[in-house]
């Protein structure tokens, strides 16, 4: 058996990995509530018990109605604690008795009982009471509230022993052993008690019997009290006689209890012993969350798919209208005539367009001319006009992509209730144009820092001529736009006379290579800055569907921790999973093939 540590080691990384999952969107209605219900349960009853093995423990009475649970705990306690009888008004009340020095313990924030029953909680207190345990009265597990019903399940995953009473006539009924099924799956020691047995002993033999097959067949280990003295022997089931019954306390006979009071009150002096069955019982609730941890994973895997395939969708959506974008920029359409007309003027078309017939050589011998001759140089205008045009054409295929992806997740469960929640995925974010501005603004500097680079050792560009810089780096971002691609009518005479002098003027200026250098690194670093803006706006979709690397990463590790919690027990026998697989099948009444042995 694993020991105290590792139990709690094991218990924080249960946590964690349940705290990990439920704080995640999460696909699915059913998916959520499994991850809901593995962080809640670990929080609520197995982290408590492994952070303290110390901690009173929880002796659970579980049974149907008027099996004489609460005779049983009168009985145990010596006096009437619990309202016993079938009038009892299939009570909300859970009642819990302890040693009065146990009490603040039970109280305490967090603790399992103030958990699970909070004000439907009644303690009392009892001297008699051995130190270290609480006798705990559950609610019938066949009520006729469903609350009530619920309220017994969940005690029974935080409870420390179970204690199942049942009768020689009802010990086959379908509702209680649903109980022990479930008991047996997360491990929770057990007692059986069987009230009211017959007189004849040949009738107690058939019934204990009995009793004993239906245990074995399910794979029920009843043997939750270890003797208290070695010539004891195992208590598995303890048979009560017909008639038992002490009327001063509204109980059982305490010559009846014996053999089970005995074992309790030993368990009470032996600290150790206490620490060895908490510590059985929270190695049986963690390897109970085996199939539930299967399942959490299995969720993650799922999600993962879906999560993979809305992010190819988004991703898809951007990178095409990243690349129309680029295709539109190599056009050069989205120029504004208006500052192609005033680049022209500035450099001086006609003149250079007549000198250049002359040849490129007297077209060297007019650049500085040209760049300190002629009226002040566009740049800032030109510059302007440029980038809002860049900006512009990029929000309308920011805002297509954005509307594309917004319209194909609004049909995903996974993504509905995000996309129609906020309106503003359905085009670019707010700052797309401050921060794509920037991003060009940063890049035509750097167009200025080659052009001063390549341009300065050749002392090609006017002396002291600052604008001649700032200009010569303008033309070259119009080079990496400007010709006559896809512009018709008169803006063909405009775009193509100052895209083949300012192409020519540049060639002056740098050399043909140096150019081209220049003009592609501007397109590389340009497809650079778009790329970084529209990996910015998917950011704002891929924030809402968690990675399906980071998922299935998850799933690993909630399967791998599934199978440490499994091993911390031998698995339920072959032939008692087919049996509960045919009980959950069957409608009502006793289990199939459960009958009392005196209906057979």
């Amino acid at each position: 058996m694993a020991t105290e540590p590792d139990l709690h080691a094991l218990a924080e990384r249960v946590d964690a990995l349940a705290v990990e999952r439920a704080s995640e969107r999460i696909v699915g209605d059913e998916a959520a509530r499994r991850a809901s219900r593995l962080r809640d349960h670990v929080a609520g009853h197995v982290l408590p018990r492994a952070r303290s093995l110390d901690a009173p423990l929880l002796v659970l009475l579980i049974g149907p109605t008027g099996a004489g649970k609460s005779s049983l705990v009168n009985a145990l306690a010596g006096r009437a604690v619990s309202q016993s009888g079938v009038l009892r008004p299939t009570t909300r009340e859970l009642v819990a008795v302890v040693h009065p020095e146990d009490r603040d313990a039970l109280l305490a924030e967090g603790a399992p009982l103030v958990t699970l029953a909070g004000d439907r909680l009644r303690i009392v207190s009892d001297e008699g009471e051995p130190r270290g345990i609480a006798l705990v009265d559950a609610p019938d597990v066949d009520s006729i509230e469903h609350a009530n019903r619920e309220l017994t399940d969940r005690l029974a995953e935080a409870a420390d022993l179970g204690i199942f009473v049942t009768t020689a006539t009802r010990y086959a009924d379908r509702v209680p052993w649903d109980v022990l099924l479930r008991a047996r799956d997360r491990g929770l020691p057990l007692v059986v008690v069987v009230n009211r047995m017959p007189e004849l002993a040949a009738d107690r033999v058939a019934v204990l019997d009995d009793v004993d097959r239906l245990l074995a067949e399910f794979g029920i280990d009843a043997h939750g009290l270890d003797p208290a003295t070695p010539e004891a022997g195992a208590l598995q089931v303890l048979p009560i006689p017909e008639g038992a019954v002490d009327d001063h306390i509204d109980g059982l006979t305490s010559e009846a209890v014996a053999p089970l009071r005995a074992r309790i009150d030993a368990l009470g002096r032996d600290r150790d012993a206490r620490r060895a069955l908490a510590a059985r019982a929270l190695a049986g609730s963690l390897a109970g969350l085996a199939p539930l941890l299967q399942r959490v994973a299995d969720d993650a895997d799922h999600e993962a798919i879906e999560a993979d395939a809305l992010r190819r969708t988004a991703q898809n959506a951007f990178e095409t209208e990243l690349a129309s974008l680029r295709d539109d920029l190599a056009r050069g359409t989205f120029l504004r005539a208006e500052a192609l007309r005033q680049w022209q003027a500035f450099v001086g078309a006609d003149e250079v367009t007549r000198l250049f017939s002359s040849g490129i050589g007297k077209v060297r011998g007019t650049l500085s001319a040209l760049i300190r001759g002629t009226p002040r140089a566009p740049v800032a205008e030109v510059r302007e006009d440029a980038l809002a045009d860049i900006v512009a054409l990029a929000r309308s295929h920011a805002a297509e992509a954005a509307r594309r992806t917004a319209a194909d997740w609004a049909d995903e469960p996974a993504t509905r209730d995000a996309v129609t929640d906020d309106p503003e995925l359905w085009g670019p974010s707010r700052r797309f144009d401050e921060r794509l501005t920037g991003r060009l603004e940063g890049w035509v500097d750097s167009i200025a820092m080659d052009v001063q680079s390549t341009g300065g050792g050749k002392r090609r560009l006017a002396k002291g001529a600052s604008i001649g810089v700032n200009a010569a780096g303008i033309g070259v971002m119009l080079a990496t736009f400007a010709h006559t691609g896809g512009v018709t009518g008169a803006e063909v005479g405009v775009a193509a006379a100052t895209a083949f002098l300012n192409q020519k003027l540049l060639e002056a200026l740098f050399g043909e290579a140096a150019l081209v250098e220049m003009i592609e690194g501007a397109r590389s670093r340009l497809a650079a800055a778009l790329a970084e803006s529209f990996e910015e706006e998917l950011g704002r979709y891929r924030g809402l569907v968690r990675d399906g690397a980071d998922l299935r990463d998850l799933a690993a590790r909630l399967r791998a921790t599934a199978g440490e919690v499994a091993a911390l027990q031998p698995a339920v026998p072959l032939d008692a999973r087919s049996l509960a697989a045919e009980a959950q099948a069957t409608p009502t009444g006793a289990v199939a093939g459960l009958e009392p042995a005196d209906a057979r």
